[in-house]
């Protein structure tokens, strides 16, 4: 393992070992061993505390060359405790900057340990106590630096352990924050779009009657008038509701949720803005509420875009049980696609509320003109959410293959 020092370390190590050495030498003239420190004794000091030096840059090399050194300077019976401070620094440096930590230090406290029970055994009488001491350091300094080098890879394991679960946490939150801005976003596209656009045909038709030729007929008038007051009561009711869950307040929306049983005021308004409009929902009665949820919105969707961009006179809705599930199939008689590039989120927001709860939708052209947006949810056993992108695992195997969707017209 190679470090890089911060600049003036060198400098500083390079000092910090010549005084460490001049200490030793002195300790070791002042008090000396078995055998007295001579010129070559001199150099085995000197060389052993020289690896010290380049320690930060080169921990595991500078360890083999002190351990070198060491073994002959004990061997030789000179002052054994002039070496310990050199060699307690280098078992640390190698502990915090090198590798295969517990193979080199278990081998080099081994290869000590061997060395001075030798000299122990030459040496005999009242010195066997001194060549105890060394051994004991020597032991404790490899024992400290594996409780503490065990200690800090637990430390090192916990704190990243704690970062990550922060993280995931972190990241889990916003992926729902992210999720029910989608979901808020699509229930007020539904809800705006239409019924800004059903009272705008409404208050459009209101308008014609009062500015026709022909006798006001004020039964007519209310009639419109008090279409464009229930569009207004019910969007309301349902966009107080969404704003509820956008505050977070505890009064949540609204008890029932819109679903198969609410399909028929839409067809109501929709008729109001001067459609023929037919429904047929016998296969709802069953579906489960996240289900019916998704249809109410795709058939409140579909029947906008009709009313805004289609042209249309007669508009079938049908929402039927089959083999494949629930499907939904709004058809209209109108102009078609316009063959515009995207101009708006309704078949998108359609496409995403099917795959919310594993379905699929296909919007295109129908057979026979017009426009045709079918839905097909999984059954009720099927767990939403299993195969969003996959059609469905009992569709018939000569369905026709399914369209791009296409833009709003």
């Amino acid at each position: 393992m190679v470090t890089m020092p911060r600049p003036g370390a060198a400098t500083r190590d390079a000092l910090l070992t010549t005084l460490l050495a001049a200490v030793a030498a002195a300790v070791a003239l002042a008090w000396p061993g078995t055998r007295p420190l001579d010129a070559g004794g001199v150099l085995l000091l000197a060389g052993a505390h020289a690896p010290l030096a380049v320690i930060r840059r080169r921990p595991g090399l500078a360890l083999v060359v002190l351990v070198l050194l060491t073994l002959p300077y004990h061997l030789l019976q000179y002052q054994h405790h002039a070496l310990i401070p050199a060699e307690v620094i280098a078992l640390f440096a190698y502990a915090v900057l090198g590798r295969r930590v517990r193979a080199v230090l278990m081998v080099v406290g081994l290869l000590l340990f061997v060395c001075v029970m030798m000299m122990a055994l030459r040496a005999g009488g009242s010195s066997v106590r001194e060549q105890i001491a060394v051994i004991e350091a020597v032991v404790s300094v490899v024992i400290a630096v594996q409780v503490w080098r065990v200690h800090r890879a637990r430390l090192a394991t916990i704190t990243e352990r704690a970062e990550r679960a922060e993280r995931t946490r972190e990241e889990e939150a916003r992926r729902r924050v992210a999720e029910e801005r989608l979901r808020i976003a699509r229930d007020l596209h539904d809800l705006l779009a239409h019924s800004i656009t059903v009272i705008g045909v409404q208050a459009g038709a209101a308008a014609h009657l009062l500015a026709g030729d022909r006798p006001l007929d004020r039964a007519e008038l209310a009639e419109a008038l008090g279409s464009i007051a229930g569009t207004c009561r019910d969007a309301r009711t349902e966009l107080r509701g969404t704003l509820q869950v956008l505050r977070g307040t505890d009064v949540g929306a609204p008890a029932v949720l819109p679903g198969p049983d609410a399909i028929p005021g839409l067809v109501s308004a929709a008729r109001s803005a001067g459609l023929e409009v037919t429904l047929d929902a016998d296969g709802a009665a069953a579906a489960p509420p996240e289900i019916g949820v998704a249809a109410y919105r795709i058939v409140q969707e579909a029947l906008t875009n009709v009313v805004k961009h289609a042209a249309a006179h007669r508009v079938a809705v049908t929402l039927a049980r089959e083999e494949a599930g629930l499907v939904v199939r709004v058809a209209d008689d109108g102009r078609g696609p316009s063959g515009a590039g995207p101009e708006g989120f309704g078949i998108l927001g359609m496409i995403e509320r099917a795959r919310s709860v594993g379905g699929t939708l296909d919007a295109g052209p129908g057979e026979d003109g017009g426009f045709v947006v079918t839905a097909v949810f999984p059954p009720a056993d099927v767990p939403p959410g299993a195969s969003p992108d996959a059609p469905p695992p009992d569709v018939p195997p000569d369905a026709p293959p399914g369209r791009e969707p296409v833009s709003p017209r």
